[in-house]
């Protein structure tokens, strides 16, 4: 189960926190906002019903399963954060240094920094990795660069670049599909869905699947959420009321959202949401072509790590942010701190205390001291990080993102801003030869 928990929201003074009142919202609304949201023809909702992308997946990591000790995933953007969330969150956070595996280490190279790919490098065994390179366009300057790469390097290492790589792109387009078409490689289809909402699509699922998380389990929360993102009841509608208070706190001066997860396995997708909200909300024109230069800065903050490098910042800082906190009610397992020094009086509110009871006793503190410097904060909470929540939660902020765009007006599935600056690296590169 996942649950918006805005008591503190409605504790915090008028004029930076909101009321019951000012999130009430009727049907006729609500319902306005989802045909709107409908009507830009983005698939994100219905992704998830897509069986044979599915069935093609799971057939495939079965037949490739005990080949590889390493996939290497070459993508940017939204073709990499949702991958390395899934891994962060669903498989063993040091699976690197575990001496025995059932699946392979993911790799992912989301950079083109010489010391990223060296080093990566520098650890595998060209005879035992698969290569995957995920692009939406085929065309991605990154992408394309390390395909040329990494295939040179398998022709030096004597190794079949066929039968130790494949692509998830659009079949027919692109530079890539072309390249992969002509090496012989498998393609799995992208999917009608851009970048940064394509995680529950190939773009994650085929990842994840080759990785051991099962990509039904996923989808199944994603599914429940998606029929909350669909449905009019306002109480229901989980993905609108985020939508909604995010919304109208922007118009409160709140214009920075800070994502602050208090779990380890849940600091990437922080990562995740940052570019879902940066890239689709901020917008220079609206629907009616109005200059408005819309946005909401994303911050990814995790608990309680940066209680000690941001909270004095949040407290004590400009009344500028909104804090979403996110807690899962049922931490990896229960580990008590040992009741030593049992004189020493300092450090008997520890004794015989739990690690995960000292989170929660940090996240609700902290809270307390967002709400009584008037900062606005909610808790996101579910019963625990598995396939089943995670794929709600990514359901649950794609669908307030949808939602977000059509409550300012704009469209929060194109990205006209982020064209410019690959024009660009086109032609300083080539002057750059």
């Amino acid at each position: 189960m996942i649950t918006l928990l805005t008591k503190q929201l409605h504790k915090v003074q008028a004029a930076h926190g909101l009321s019951k009142k000012e999130l009430a919202v009727s049907k006729k609304i609500l319902q306005k906002h989802i045909a709107g949201a409908l009507a830009r023809d983005q698939h994100f909702h219905n992704i998830v019903d897509d069986t044979e992308t599915v069935r093609i997946i799971e057939q495939y990591a079965a037949s490739v399963k005990g080949s590889y000790d390493h996939v290497v995933l070459c993508g940017i953007g939204g073709s990499a954060l949702g991958p390395i969330c899934l891994k962060e969150a669903l498989t063993h956070l040091y699976a690197a240094e575990q001496k025995e595996r059932n699946h392979p280490i993911l790799h992912v190279i989301d950079n083109v920094d010489p010391a990223m790919i060296a080093e990566v490098e520098s650890i595998l065994n060209f005879k035992r990795t698969l290569f995957l390179f995920i692009s939406k366009s085929g065309n991605t300057a990154e992408v394309l660069s390390m395909y040329l790469y990494f295939k040179a390097r398998c022709i030096k290492e004597g190794v079949p670049f066929s039968d130790h790589a494949l692509m998830v792109t659009h079949a027919g387009k692109g530079k890539l599909y072309e390249l992969g078409t002509k090496d012989e490689l498998p393609i799995i289809e992208h999917g009608p869905v851009g970048g940064r909402f394509a995680v529950l699509s190939s773009v994650g699922l085929l990842p994840a699947a080759l990785l051991g998380i099962n990509i039904k389990k996923l989808l199944k929360g994603a599914k429940q959420m998606r029929d909350k993102f669909l449905s009019i009841d306002p109480k229901q509608n989980l993905p609108f009321q985020m939508a909604n208070m995010q919304y109208l706190l922007t118009k409160k001066g709140k214009h920075i959202h800070v994502m602050m997860p208090y779990s380890q396995k849940l600091f990437r997708f922080a990562d995740w949401y940052r570019q879902l909200l940066a890239e689709s909300i901020g917008k220079e024109v609206n629907d009616k072509g109005k200059k408005v230069n819309i946005g909401i800065t994303p911050v990814k903050a995790l608990g309680t790590t940066d209680q000690h490098s941001q909270s004095q910042l949040y407290n004590e800082g400009p009344n500028n942010k909104f804090i979403m906190l996110v807690h899962a009610k049922s931490l990896h397992k229960t580990i008590r701190i040992p009741s030593l020094y049992k004189g020493d009086k300092s450090l008997a509110y520890l004794q015989g205390a739990t690690f995960n009871q000292l989170i929660d006793a940090e996240r609700e503190g902290t809270a307390d001291s967002y709400t009584a410097y008037n900062k606005p904060n909610i808790t996101i909470q579910i019963d625990k990080v598995d396939e089943v929540h995670l794929g709600g939660l990514f359901m649950l902020f794609e669908g307030a993102t949808a939602f977000l765009g059509e409550l300012f007006g704009i469209n929060a599935y194109n990205q006209p801003g982020v064209e410019l600056a690959k024009k660009r690296t086109v032609t300083y590169l080539k002057k750059k030869r």
